[in-house]
């Protein structure tokens, strides 16, 4: 018996159980919709990766990008891309794009696996 047969008998004979769902722990907080008018309000993070053919090992790119203007204010490169990494290059972008006075940007990722606690 494969797996479709042995549920279509399981559903003739009336003896399968509902469907669980999962239940998450926190709702997932959606951010609002929100007016960029000016450069550094919001910038964006995402990482990139591509495979060296020569040497048989994969390359990272984490960039920083001003949502308004599209202009890359941070990047790492390199043969890895951990938290870490993210956090020095975010904290790098903020001293040379930030003033000390003004507001920090929004920062939106992709929930990734270096982006996301744990």
């Amino acid at each position: 018996l494969n797996h479709k047969k042995s549920y279509r008998l399981c559903q003739a004979l009336d003896i399968l159980q509902p469907q669980r769902h999962k239940r998450f722990k926190h709702p997932r907080k959606l951010p609002e919709n929100q007016v960029i008018t000016g450069a550094g309000q919001l910038w964006q993070m995402d990482i990139k990766y591509g495979y060296v053919a020569g040497q048989g090992r994969h390359f990272f790119v984490l960039s920083i990008i001003d949502v308004f203007t599209r202009v890359i204010v941070g990047y790492h490169r390199g043969s890895s891309c951990e938290a870490k990494h993210a956090c020095q290059t975010l904290g790098r972008a903020m001293e040379q794009h930030c003033a000390p006075d003004s507001a920090r940007p929004v920062i939106r990722t992709d929930n990734g696996p270096q982006f996301v606690s744990h």
